[in-house]
């Protein structure tokens, strides 16, 4: 039914190719700014130019200008997308959202709640009992207090973008071209992951890790699929960018940020299990504990089934 909605909007696929571009070219708008200071300060260290790749560019500006800077391309991306939906497509902000009557924020706030305290619990166990000797406090007050304010602002909206247009606005568009569930399923997840693979953390951990980025594209698309809706992926992914911006950080991930701890372990001799246990056990816990909770059934058709062209009354 989620994907089916977006047949009562205006959905030729050339909508939604010049949806995309539209999209695209609003990101690149929003970087501007990104990219001006870095430069900026490139310049002004003497370096131009030089040597300057995706992780030193994290590091050119103050991490909280860093981290505001970087995050409003997502803001002005999201409002992009919401500009197109209602004006290209002619579709609600509703049915983009879920197929439900309104939006159900009790569920967005289960997960992000239940996601935010497992995630934390788990770097808290490993710095005071597993691993303590690979962090150090890295809490500043004030600091913190900017950080804490910009990202309660602008990561949810990061994370709205990503799941608006690859979840929402891509799922369907997929699908109501394509007429079935389980393509535009494959093809958000895979480019979903693919898009991180500048990250800083490719070139510390090997390619490895596009299994976990790509997986999580996956477990995404799948709860909204079986859910019906965008509530649970909004609410598992601002969690999973908010808490670990605020609780840890590290000189070779994509957020740095003034939080609580910094991770001084080098990743070069991180286990595969840190990429493989939350792909192949964590996220099919929490697909056990979403289906037992919404009482999901029927996961051959709402996966893999055919989008049906609605029939027009009479």
């Amino acid at each position: 039914m989620y994907i089916t909605q977006a047949f009562t909007a205006l959905h030729e696929w050339w909508r939604y190719l010049l949806g995309v571009f539209i999209v695209i070219g609003a990101v690149l708008v929003g970087q501007l700014p990104f990219t001006i200071a870095v430069l900026f300060q490139a310049y002004k260290n003497g370096d131009g130019l030089k040597g300057l790749n995706e992780a030193k560019m994290m590091q050119l500006l103050e991490p909280n200008l860093n981290l505001f800077l970087m995050l409003l391309s997502f803001a002005v991306g999201l409002v992009a997308i919401l500009l197109v939906n209602k004006y290209l497509h002619k579709q609600s902000f509703i049915h983009l959202t879920t197929s439900r009557p309104k939006i159900d924020w009790g569920r967005f706030w289960f997960v992000f709640l239940l996601w935010g305290i497992v995630s934390s619990g788990l770097v808290l166990l490993d710095y005071f009992i597993f691993n303590p000797g690979n962090y150090v406090v890295n809490f500043e007050l004030v600091p913190f207090l900017i950080l804490l304010l910009i990202a309660i602002l602008l990561v949810p909206l990061q994370t709205s973008f990503e799941e608006y247009l690859f979840r929402g606005y891509l799922m369907q568009g997929i699908g109501v071209i394509v007429k079935n569930k389980w393509i535009p399923l494959i093809v958000t997840s895979l480019i979903f992951g693919l898009l991180h693979i500048a990250n800083p953390e490719v070139d510390k951990l090997g390619h490895v890790i596009m299994i976990y980025y790509i997986g999580t594209g996956l477990f995404l698309g799948i709860i909204t699929l079986m859910d019906e809706g965008l509530e649970l992926a909004l609410g598992f992914h601002a969690a999973n960018n908010l808490f670990t911006a605020l609780l840890v950080t590290a000189d070779w991930t994509a957020f740095q940020t003034h939080s609580i701890l910094k991770d001084m372990s080098n990743p070069e001799t991180m286990g595969i299990g840190e990429i493989f246990v939350p792909v192949f056990i964590v996220f099919p816990i929490l697909l056990f504990v979403f289906s037992k909770k919404y009482n999901w059934s029927n996961w051959k058709d709402k996966l893999l089934g055919k989008v049906e062209t609605p029939q027009k009354n009479n």
